[in-house]
């Protein structure tokens, strides 16, 4: 048996300290190369555990608003190539084309626009007026830009898959990233899921942040979601068709947000997950934290 549990790690918008993996069996942690995502990386013989045990993460994190200040006006495109860095975030993903559907979509949604600043807030716009946030039937959680294009409902990852895809068909470099959510205006609870946004890269400004799906349920905040973030989430990784460290035997990761598991080889669905959070008070002796 093979187990990946994915950490967070600190960045410019969090930071994460007093991490503690509470395991009966031993671990290591790795980064894969890719992307540099973190993991715990667990590896042992099953017929020994005498009873199934629990492996328990906990960690303080305090999370800070990331918010870009955008150009104003129209500048002319920047005739500068992309660091390498950058620039390997103009290419497909497995279930995030460039070609076909999306990218004639793209070009037809940013027609006569030469800024990219521009094109990246015509197709933001255009996925919030298009999508519908819902759950129903099949298809949706997967991240595939197609479904979305079609279907025109889903979560957070098939908002984000659609612009990243039109984004990047658009010559715009474009990223996912996924953690986990803080419920606004609770102090502790439950967390029943995912949640994960995205970023654009534009000359001379950097990466820039955007949150579709947030932005589509709360409708006052549409401005806000494109350029900022608020600080209610925690990110535990970024990327797509993932392959972990040291490498799975299965094929790569759609994304990686929940743990990862393998039995003599092949992927292991049977393993309880369950998410929590509560605020650190001054009083708790920590700063204010989740």
């Amino acid at each position: 048996m093979r187990i990946w549990v994915p950490l967070p790690d600190t960045g410019v918008h969090q930071q994460i300290t007093g991490l503690h993996i509470a395991s009966p069996i031993p671990y290591r942690i790795a980064r894969e190369s890719r992307y540099r995502n973190l993991s715990a990386y667990f590896d042992f013989n099953p017929r020994r555990a005498r009873a199934p045990f629990d492996i328990k993460l906990t960690f303080r994190a305090r999370r800070y608003e990331y918010k870009v200040a955008l150009p104003l006006g129209d500048p002319a495109p920047s005739p500068r190539p992309f660091p390498p860095n950058v620039a390997r975030f103009l290419l497909p993903d497995h279930l995030v084309p460039i070609n076909g559907v999306i990218a004639g979509l793209s070009r037809e949604q940013t027609a006569g626009i030469s800024d990219p600043l521009a094109k990246a807030r015509k197709l933001y716009d255009y996925v919030i007026s298009t999508m519908h946030y819902d759950h129903a039937g099949t298809g949706w959680g997967r991240g595939d830009a197609i479904f979305a294009c079609t279907a025109r409902h889903g979560n957070c990852t098939d908002f984000h898959s659609l612009f990243i895809g039109m984004v990047r068909a658009s010559g715009i470099p474009a990223r996912f990233e996924i953690g986990f959510p803080l419920p606004l205006n609770q102090r502790k609870g439950k967390i029943s899921g995912y949640h994960c946004w995205a970023e654009f890269y534009i000359q001379g400004t950097g990466w820039v942040p955007v949150d579709a799906s947030e932005a589509w349920q709360m409708p006052a905040r549409h401005n806000y979601f494109f350029g900022a973030l608020d600080q209610s989430r925690v990110r535990f990784s970024r990327g797509r068709d993932l392959v972990l460290n040291p490498p799975q035997a299965g094929v790569p990761l759609n994304y990686f947000v929940y743990p990862y598991a393998e039995l003599d080889g092949k992927p292991f669905a049977h393993i309880g997950r369950e998410f929590s959070f509560r605020d650190l008070t001054p009083e708790s002796g920590s700063s204010p934290a989740k």
